[in-house]
């Protein structure tokens, strides 16, 4: 995953690929418990889809220009144009039917009882 900043991420959408950058910080506990999820999904997009995260603490211009208010928060990229934005905490699974939405990709939907959510995932209840 690339650690985007104010300067590096305009060089980024202009190449007009999948972009989803991570708007983050050190001290957000939602922030830190989403980073391993956003990492494997990355992880299982490269090549597809450029992954990256930017600390709001270190930048500010392009957290600005986007109205960043809350964080955990994902911006999601086609083009160049901005077509998607998710704000919060969630399931690796429902963070990867975004993934996949911004390319085109279908995702198989989990039985019933396999849906447990977030903390349930978590704390396995």
């Amino acid at each position: 995953m690339i650690e985007f900043t104010d300067a590096s991420f305009p060089e980024v959408l202009a190449k007009g690929e999948p972009v989803i950058i991570d708007f983050g910080a050190q001290w957000c506990g939602p922030c830190q418990m989403m980073l391993p999820i956003v990492e494997e999904l990355a992880a299982e997009y490269e090549g597809k889809i450029i992954v990256g995260k930017m600390d709001v603490d270190d930048n500010d211009a392009v957290p600005s220009q986007y109205g960043i208010m809350n964080i955990p928060c994902m911006l999601f990229f086609k083009n160049g144009e901005l077509v998607e934005r998710h704000v919060g905490a969630c399931s690796k699974e429902e963070l990867k039917k975004h993934f996949a939405a911004l390319i085109g990709e279908a995702v198989e939907e989990a039985p019933a009882a396999e849906k447990k959510g977030l903390f349930g995932k978590l704390f396995g209840k």
